[in-house]
């Protein structure tokens, strides 16, 4: 199902540049030497837990922030997302840094999206969703899935306190220049798979580490004619692949989902975006260090098995053995995650009896994924005995939702539906709201390490609609299952 090609094999023209190349030259201030370059940067954006430490940091150093113009705050991480919330967490300590922030980032100008405004929600999901992010730009966040923002054409990716509090300071910061790949996703997807089965599937071939070092370009068929959604859902677990940041340069499906965002340009400033962002597509020839092509056409829905994102297999597989992994230190790793997910070698995840589903995270949390989600449970309830939640990625999208009645299908089914916030996807792990011990869960959710969505929780990663129908079922399985969804 997936080749190799070595781009090296092809002799570039001498201008050719990929679209990495292009927004990164536009953005050097200096080459420092020694690897280390300094870049501006167009967009900066702050949350409750590493934003309230890094203004803190500028505080205490007596600096003010050069560009709040250009900075943005909102509370997602470790808000409470039951109805009826206050700016308040059960999480340990979690009450400091909320307070902290709100009370630290007023004074420097920055736009704040605090729990009252209408726009609050996962980073990920509102900067895209406002316009704030776009194509060409290059955008940090003290978060690991910043990668997500890839998915409307632009240079994204995690940073630590430290480089944010250089942001804060300078609008520039210091960093390595990473490696190319692309990733090449091409044929049609059947129906029932989605962009974040092919990205486990990915990850599940290459492993947790395919990516390290790399800018990663989505490209090929099935990426040209997926939603923004589904873009942004690749870019999402492009750091779970290892990557630096995940890209998809912006066409006309770009264009179309920005034009008239809050903050995107206008008039004539949107023209002249339009303009320059079409100019930044990877040129014809263009060289990549490392590249991969992957047929999705007989790709099956993908579920997680073990601990890591790269413990994947098709829903109608097994559990691969342990012999085949010749290295001590994966067939260790490997052994240690079946031992916490209580499963053996050989056994099917189809029909694997869970206690609970999420829908939520910012991999999966916008509109889209919720009418998927929805298609599977209307007219059906959840199976006894199921602890299903869903959390919309954003307060807008949330309200679009609840405008199309997606809500109450929710709510029929038996899924709880909560206010927007990263919710179970990390409190489970920071001491906050959790699943109960020992409980297997299947969610939307990038991550599925030991203890990640509570005390000895195994989490198997799946799509919205393979956790919506396993919810009905009470046990692992595919919406396709359903005949009118066939």
């Amino acid at each position: 199902m997936i080749e190799m090609t070595s781009a090296r094999a092809h002799t570039p023209a001498p201008e050719a540049k990929t679209a990495f190349q292009k927004i990164w030259d536009d953005h050097v201030v200096e080459d420092l030497g020694d690897d280390a370059f300094l870049i501006h940067i167009d967009r900066h954006f702050l949350h409750e837990v590493s934003g309230a430490v890094s203004l803190k940091e500028i505080d205490l150093q007596g600096r003010r922030v050069r560009n709040p113009e250009l900075t943005f705050g909102t509370v997602d991480h470790m808000l409470e997302t039951l109805p009826g919330r206050g700016m308040t967490t059960r999480m340990p300590g979690g009450n400091e840094f909320l307070r902290e922030f709100s009370q630290r980032i007023q004074p420097h100008g920055i736009r704040f999206f605090d729990l009252k405004d209408p726009r609050q929600g996962i980073v990920h999901v509102i900067a895209p969703e406002l316009g704030l992010a776009l194509p060409g730009t290059t955008f940090i966040c003290g978060d690991s899935h910043t990668c997500t923002i890839g998915g409307i054409g632009a240079f994204a990716w995690g940073v630590g306190s430290s480089d944010s509090e250089h942001a804060l300071a300078t609008q520039t910061i210091v960093t390595t220049k990473p490696k190319t790949m692309r990733v090449r996703f091409e044929g049609t997807l059947q129906p029932g798979v989605s962009a974040k089965d092919m990205i486990l599937h990915l990850i599940g071939q290459y492993g947790a580490s395919g990516g390290a070092g790399h800018a990663i370009e989505f490209a090929g068929q099935a990426v040209r004619s997926m939603s923004i959604a589904g873009r942004m859902t690749l870019c999402n677990m492009a750091v779970e692949f290892g990557g630096r940041s995940g890209l998809i340069a912006a066409d006309e499906v770009t264009f179309e989902y920005l034009k008239g965002r809050e903050f995107s340009p206008r008039d004539k400033d949107w023209d002249a975006a339009v303009a320059y962002w079409q100019s930044l597509a990877t040129d014809e020839g263009a060289q990549f260090d490392r590249e991969y092509v992957v047929d999705v056409s007989r790709l099956t829905p993908q579920v997680t098995w073990g601990t890591s994102p790269e413990h994947v297999i098709g829903i109608h597989g097994s559990v691969p053995p342990t012999d085949e992994v010749r290295h001590p230190v994966a067939r260790d790793s490997r052994l240690r995650a079946l031992d916490y997910v209580k499963l053996v070698p050989g056994e099917r995840l189809e029909g694997l009896a869970i206690t609970g589903a999420f829908i939520g995270s910012c991999t999966n949390s916008r509109l889209e994924d919720l009418r998927a989600a929805a298609e599977v449970l209307k007219g059906r309830k959840v199976a006894p005995g199921i602890t299903a939640i869903c959390v919309p990625g954003s307060t807008q999208v949330k309200h679009q939702a609840e405008a199309e009645g997606l809500d109450r299908i929710f709510i029929d089914a038996g899924f709880e539906w909560r206010e927007s916030g990263c919710s179970l996807c990390m409190s489970g792990a920071t001491g906050g709201e959790s699943f109960a011990a020992d409980a297997r869960v299947i969610a939307s959710t990038n991550r599925n390490f030991e203890n990640r969505q509570g005390p000895n929780v195994r989490s198997h990663l799946a799509s919205p609609a393979t956790v919506a129908a396993s919810a009905v079922a009470g046990y692992i399985t595919a919406a396709r299952q359903y005949e009118d969804l066939a």
